[in-house]
Parts: C-alpha cells; structure tokens; sequence
C-alpha cells in the first residue's frame, strides 16, 4: 500500500497553522465546514478561473461569534482589490449574501510567486492547455524557483502529455525535498490541466528550508557550451597542412631556385 500523504496535512498543527479557525458545537461543524468550503470555491471561481487573474493562492478563515474574517493571499493585490476597492466591496457584498453572515476581506500580498507552489502548479497548468512543451516548462519553473532561494523543486506531469496514446507520468528535479522532516517548510499543491485530448495532472513541491530561515534569492550561473575544435584530435591547434599541399609548396620552392641559379650562371653577350 503507498504510504504518501499531503506535506500540508502532515505538518498542519505542529509546525504550519490551520487555514480555517473557529470553535463550532456539534450541530454546526458540518455546516460551517460546506460554508467554508464554498468561500474557498467562489474566490477561486472568481479570481483564478476567469480573466483578470488575481493569483490568489490561500483562503484562511477565521470566524468569530458575528463575524466571518476572510484573508485572500494574492500574488497580484490590485486586481483583487480593484480600483479605490471596488472589487474587494463586492466580494464582500456576495460573500454576505452567500453566508448570512456579516464579512470582512483582507488582502496580503505574496511577495515571491514562484515560491509558491499553488502558483507554480497554475502557472504549469495554464502553459499545458496553450499547447506549450511540457518539458520546457516544467524546467523553466524549477529553475525560477530555485533562482528565487528555493533549496529544492519537484514538479511532476501525468496524463496524455504532448497527446500521447498512452498516458505516463514526467517529473522534473532541482535539490532536495525532506518529506519526512517536520521542521521543514515544503509547500505543496496540485492543478489539472483540461486540454483537447484529456486531463493532465500537475503536483509541485517546493522546499524552502528549515522554519524561521530566511530565503535568500541566489542567481545560477549558466556555463557556456565547449566550443567544437576544428582539430579531430582535440585541442585548439591549427590543423597541420595537408601532404599534397606541401609537396607542392616545395616543387614551387625548388623551381624558383633553379631560375635564380641559371640566370646568375647566364653569361651577359655583348653586340659590340
């Protein structure tokens, strides 16, 4: 049997907090459950499955005894919020009509996207239904997160990829990922991408170091390719010239030489 689960889940009261927060009697847990549930669906309807994309990666909730406090992490702030807060207005507004309840929206900005896993698998997801290469894409997201200070990237693709007859699975590797270590801070999430010819399932798992660290952006040099020597033998000497060549070289230099002698031998004939 596998014996995987959710890094999320596994570290979730012991080193990550919850992303709901509330008490509720037993009478209500179930409804309060559906409730936050379908917050959860209508942000990301609403932000993330139409245009202009909000980039919102996180919903938390926390509800007091009148009020329901919604925080949206978004990597691009202005949209969700809109202009002079209108669109973070209306979003409460519908919220209030949905829930019941009275509600109020904050906004936190993500400061470094491709550090974020929910992102990174959306942004992967999104590139797959514009028929992009999967590989390149994949390779480009792990080596834009690791640039931004991640100490490991793992990225896997599975479906009919590149509309293959048969399904397989691709994974993509930078660093190390601990699992296993509670005190490490891997951030995890998965994204579907419907294209034409099925459904292609993307998981992303980033690793940003030990909790409390600071992640410190760091820039990989790319080496240069070898350039290709004209030499068959190696090496960037000049190739030596060829048999014939020379020998011809010294027919030339051996009849030079032989008019040079005659016409110093040659006897000078006066018509005097």
């Amino acid at each position: 049997m596998g014996q995987k689960t959710s890094p999320i889940g596994f570290r979730t009261g012991i080193t990550l907090g919850w992303q709901s927060t509330w008490f509720a009697p037993k009478a209500d847990y179930g409804d309060f459950l559906v409730e936050d549930q379908k917050i959860r669906r209508y942000v990301d309807r609403k932000h993330n499955r139409q245009m202009p994309k909000g980039a919102v990666a996180k919903v938390e909730v926390i509800r007091t005894r009148n009020e329901v406090k919604v925080t949206l992490h978004s990597a691009r702030p202005g949209i969700v919020i809109g202009p002079r807060g209108g669109e973070v207005d209306r979003l409460r507004e519908e919220l209030e009509d949905m829930t019941g309840r009275k509600v109020s929206v904050n906004v936190i900005e993500i400061k470094e996207p491709d550090l974020n896993a929910t992102l990174v698998a959306e942004a992967i997801a999104e590139q797959l239904c514009k028929r992009a290469s999967f590989r390149r894409t994949m390779k480009q997201h792990c080596e834009s997160a690791m640039n931004a200070g991640a100490k490991g990237v793992k990225i896997i693709c599975s479906g009919r990829l590149a509309g293959s007859e048969m399904a397989r699975k691709e994974t993509q590797k930078l660093g190390s990922i601990p699992l296993h270590t509670l005190d490490a801070n891997v951030d995890y999430a998965c994204a579907t991408a419907r294209t034409t010819y099925g459904a292609i399932g993307v998981k992303a798992w980033i690793y940003k170091g030990k909790f409390g660290e600071e992640i410190e952006p760091r820039q990989i040099r790319r080496r240069r390719p070898p350039r290709r020597s004209t030499n068959p033998r190696g090496g960037n000497r000049p190739k030596a010239a060829p048999v014939q060549d020379r020998k011809n070289v010294a027919k030339t230099e051996k009849t030079l030489t032989t008019e040079t002698t005659e016409n110093i031998e040659k006897p000078v004939i006066s018509n005097q």
